[in-house]
């Protein structure tokens, strides 16, 4: 290291002028490495040659040279020294007599220096043993007492001579964080002199102050474990959604499909769930909040025939189901109401129907009661008539598959980034104010864990809403975003208008709407879970 710094302080300056006055490690470029050793003539000799002939080989290139590319090429000629015998290298410098052996030359010179400099250090070495070796002077102890083992190990290397001396005040920043008993320490003092220049020495000292070392040691490592612990929490979510935004990005597109499913069954069986109860009968639920909230997040796809539907005809249906010997899944709809439209074709759409229903029915966030298979046969209806009808509006679209299945994987994509970043925002702020609730005699991080898990929920549940409210609003009226994409494309010119680029710019604008509604409605939900915990 001390040789390759006597280089570079030599030659730098005829190969380059961008030399900085501070090196990467902050220390100024000014100090002079080589008046402080004593290097040989034929060492000097050495350098003067190979800052000669930098010299003239920055001056034939006729261009500049950089700062990093002069210390790489002094790096290079000491790695080709390390790795070439001298006299090779001395038969390099020789061949390459017609030009300016740089390389070969800077090589030869850092083998003569490095020779040097451990002569140097080798009788500075024993020049520090006949001395008596190292000797550390602490002048305040640290907050761990492996720091100070480490400069204690410094004073006497490899069974080199050495010693150690650390001198402590009771006004030291340690005594006071820690609340160390000074009036027991000045006592003690008194008792034993009154003369301040008198070191006090004693194992009841050193031990008193040992046990203030292991106390601050505890104290952080109990932060450092509450701040492991409270990151646990938020790990868990985050390879939840990780594993989410992975599983889009790399899907195929069919993947990207299904997960459209399972997010229009899950906003269906969440708008469900809350507002019937599986013990009571289908009178007693809400079946025109049911249909409120279904037409809202459907929108403008569900036809004519369905939009007739009230609540007393939902009823109806209903009741005449319990009357059903048996019921067939497949084409499977309500009596007395419109029949899905017939988008399950096929056996991968019959097989995707299939699964979902064996997903509601093996699910065990309905409660358990007298009408339980009546609500999943109302979930599995309105989940299936909102996935045909989205069926049936992409076909009638008449883009390509590959093209919507874009547009799919963006919403999708978008809307989880937006609330995700939304979420750690939310998370951290609980972090913060958690700590509060421990004056109530509860435990700060199972209040964060149930709160958090809390959040993760609504977070995800809004998640799914707006992505499907996103795309049902986008398909529903795809010639308008069209314009809309048209008018952007005819300032930007021409040639990126016959391109088959999707056009996200209506996209985005309709998910950012839709964002900015949902965030406040799921903020006020935020303050109202919090509020309850407190």
């Amino acid at each position: 290291m001390l040789a390759k710094e006597i280089l570079e302080e030599s030659i730098l300056p005829f190969l380059t002028q961008d030399i900085p006055e501070v090196d990467v490690h902050g220390e100024p470029n000014s100090q002079k490495v080589l008046s402080k050793i004593k290097v040989g003539p034929s060492s000097l000799a050495l350098l003067a040659k190979a800052a000669l002939m930098a010299k003239h080989v920055s001056k034939n290139e006729s261009k500049k040279w950089s700062y990093q590319k002069a210390k790489s090429m002094i790096s290079e000629s000491i790695e080709l020294s390390q790795s070439v015998e001298i006299k090779e290298l001395q038969k390099q410098a020789d061949e390459q007599s017609e030009c300016y052996p740089l390389g070969p030359s800077i090589a030869l010179t850092y083998v003569s220096v490095l020779e040097e400099c451990v002569s140097h250090c080798l009788n500075e070495g024993l020049e520090v043993k006949r001395l008596g070796g190292l000797h550390v002077i602490g002048t305040s102890l640290h907050e761990s007492r492996r720091i100070d083992n480490q400069l204690r190990g410094r004073a006497g290397r490899q069974g080199d001579p050495g010693s150690t001396r650390f001198m402590v005040s009771l006004q030291d920043e340690m005594f006071q964080k820690f609340n160390f008993d000074t009036e027991w320490a000045v006592k003690l003092i008194s008792r034993i002199t009154n003369n301040e220049d008198l070191p006090i020495e004693g194992h009841g000292i050193v031990s008193q102050l040992l046990g203030l070392q292991i106390n601050a040691e505890k104290y952080f490592f109990g932060i450092r474990k509450n701040l492991v612990e409270f990151d646990e929490v938020l790990e868990v979510q985050r390879k939840h959604v990780y594993n989410l935004r992975q599983l889009i990005l790399t899907g195929d597109f069919e993947s990207c499909s299904e997960q459209i499913f399972k997010y229009m069954q899950a906003v269906v069986d969440d708008v469900i769930l809350k507002n019937v109860n599986p013990q009571k009968h289908p009178s007693n639920w809400c079946l025109d909040k049911i249909l409120e909230e279904f037409k809202d997040v459907a929108g403008e796809i569900l036809n004519d025939s369905f939009a007739g539907i009230d609540e007393e005809a939902l009823l109806n249906s209903l009741v005449q189901l319990q009357k059903f010997q048996s019921i067939s899944i497949d084409d499977f709809s309500l009596p007395s109401l419109p029949p899905t439209p017939n988008s399950f074709r096929g056996i991968r759409g019959k097989t995707s129907s299939f699964r979902r229903w064996l997903v509601i029915c093996s699910d065990d966030s309905t409660k358990y009661g007298k009408h339980r298979e009546m609500v999943n046969f109302l979930r599995k209806y309105l989940g299936d008539f909102l996935i045909a009808s989205y069926l049936d509006v992409i076909q009638e679209s008449g883009y390509d598959a590959i093209y919507v299945k874009e547009i799919e994987r963006e919403v999708l994509l978008k809307t989880l980034d937006c609330f995700w970043r939304d979420h750690l925002i939310n998370m951290n702020r609980l972090s913060s104010a958690v700590n509060v609730r421990s004056f109530g005699h509860r435990n700060p991080l199972e209040e964060y864990k149930i709160d958090g898990c809390k959040f993760f929920i609504s977070m995800l549940s809004a998640t799914r809403r707006l992505t499907v409210e996103s795309l049902l609003r986008y398909w529903s009226s795809p010639m308008e975003s069209q314009e809309l994409y048209d008018c952007s494309e005819k300032d930007q010119g021409d040639s990126r208008r016959q391109s088959r680029e999707i056009p996200l710019f209506p996209l985005c604008g309709l998910v950012r709407t839709v964002v900015v509604a949902r965030l406040m409605r799921i903020a006020v939900g935020y303050i109202l879970v919090y509020l309850k915990g407190c």
